[in-house]
């Protein structure tokens, strides 16, 4: 049984850093996609990026590139999301996910469906 438990949301000014933390106990993380999501109030969970099958490949929704990264730890079985230059629209709850089942396809990993296990989700605020 893989648990994910998020870490790092917090208040921050628009301009601003954070680093999330994904954490993953029960598997090794490396062997499976890993996907960031958030949702903000009265609005459906959306795709922010992900890392697939041993980070063959790297996918960013259009309104993150440039400012987002993920990137893995596998020696602390940890994902990462740094994001820099944040904006108001960036508030939201924030969500890992990874898909631990049979390997999905790429496209199948921009969406919540691709994943099997989430986490409890950690608060990102940006202020104006």
């Amino acid at each position: 049984q893989v648990q994910l438990v998020e870490s790092g949301g917090e208040l921050v000014q628009a301009g601003g850093s954070l680093r999330l933390s994904c954490a993953a106990s029960g598997r090794t993380f490396s062997n499976y996609a890993v996907g960031w999501f958030r949702q903000a109030p009265e609005k459906e969970r959306e795709f922010v990026a992900c890392s697939t099958w041993k980070s063959g490949n790297i996918y960013y929704t259009d309104s993150v590139k440039g400012r987002f990264l993920i990137s893995r730890d596998n020696a602390k079985n940890t994902v990462y999301l740094q994001m820099n230059s944040l904006k108001p629209e960036d508030t939201a709850v924030y969500y890992c996910a990874a898909n631990i089942g049979s390997r999905r396809p790429d496209a199948q990993l921009m969406g919540p469906g691709g994943y099997d296990v989430w986490g409890q989700g950690t608060q990102v605020t940006v202020s104006s």
